[in-house]
């Protein structure tokens, strides 16, 4: 799989670990400070703030931490896969495909508790992620633009059926409310499963090196001896674990994985491996932001974090393709 990708900037390896990655995690950990301490309810001077704290802020926290690193490293892969800089879960269809799952399982399961629904998104996600990337194989052009118009062209598709789907079970309203990304209604005993993305993570980490030789190409990654169609179905799976989980708990979060990895990129260079905790701590800081002005900006209500994210999404979009059309 071969596909024309914007100019890449190519700068000396940094090392995993450096004394800014200090300032990073500690600028992170501040933002996840105040994202503990705010909210309308008084978790201090309550007498039950306490308790509230351990409900809902710790867990919004960890939740905000687990989705932002997961979605921004799936984007990352993802855009290794296709050699493209525009392409993540939103850009896709892979997002679309794990709501169809989830809507499947509870057209089907309508008392389906919440480790099925998130096994019918996975699998629907992985189906829709290889569909996507069998298709791209197919397709002769293969510019850095088309390929997410492919994407989204597919995505929508998808979408179009799910709304088909809802609107004869009268379930459109559940499908909006799964879509609309938002840490609202994070509580503990509702957020646990999230923790799978963990190992997401982890397997990014550990796959790193195969990931970086499979985004040079089948051709070569067969020469250096590397199965290419294995470290694409791990890629895919990977993607579409993170993909499904964070929907079913969170709902969508868009733009995420594109707009991470390009900032990454542009300030420090395509080194993969030393990228992956700036990636990471990007993605937590991105959506914590966004999670943050959601809760403050018509407070004592919240906008969703997808609305914030899409909206600064779509401004990085469209900075990126003209940033490529000045370099032709």
């Amino acid at each position: 799989m071969t596909t024309t990708a914007p100019a890449r900037t190519h700068r000396a390896p940094g090392r995993l670990f450096d004394p800014l990655l200090l300032v990073g995690v500690l600028a992170v950990a501040g933002l996840l400070a105040l994202s503990l301490f705010t909210g309308v309810y008084d978790v201090m001077g309550a007498d039950d703030g306490r308790q509230m704290f351990a409900i809902t802020r710790i867990p919004r926290t960890i939740a905000l931490v687990l989705a932002g690193a997961a979605m921004a490293m799936c984007g990352l892969v993802m855009q290794l896969l296709t050699q493209n800089r525009f392409v993540e879960p939103t850009t896709t269809g892979t997002t679309e495909w794990a709501g169809l799952g989830l809507l499947a399982v509870m057209i089907l399961m309508p008392g389906a508790g919440i480790m099925p629904r998130m096994v019918g998104a996975i699998v629907a996600a992985f189906i829709g992620t290889m569909v996507f990337f069998l298709f791209l194989r197919r397709v002769s052009l293969r510019s850095s633009l088309i390929v997410p118009i492919v994407g989204i062209m597919l995505g929508a598709v998808v979408g179009s059926v799910s709304t088909f789907l809802a609107l004869q079970t009268d379930m459109l309203q559940n499908l909006g409310v799964w879509f609309a990304g938002s840490f609202t209604s994070v509580l503990r005993g509702q957020y646990e499963a999230l923790w799978i993305v963990l190992l997401v993570v982890v397997g990014v980490f550990i796959a790193a090196d195969r990931f970086t030789v499979a985004g040079l190409g089948e051709e070569i990654s067969t020469n250096v001896g590397l199965n290419y169609n294995r470290i694409i179905l791990l890629g895919t799976g990977l993607i579409a674990i993170a993909t499904g989980v964070v929907t079913v708990v969170v709902g969508n979060l868009p733009f995420l994985g594109l707009i991470v990895p390009n900032i990454v990129s542009m300030l420090r260079g395509d080194d993969l491996r030393s990228n992956l905790p700036w990636v990471c701590l990007l993605g937590i800081a991105i959506v914590t932001i966004c999670d943050l002005i959601g809760r403050t900006i018509i407070m004592p209500f919240e906008v969703p974090v997808s609305l914030i994210l899409g909206i600064v999404g779509a401004a990085v979009f469209i900075a990126l393709l003209l940033r490529q059309r000045r370099r032709g």
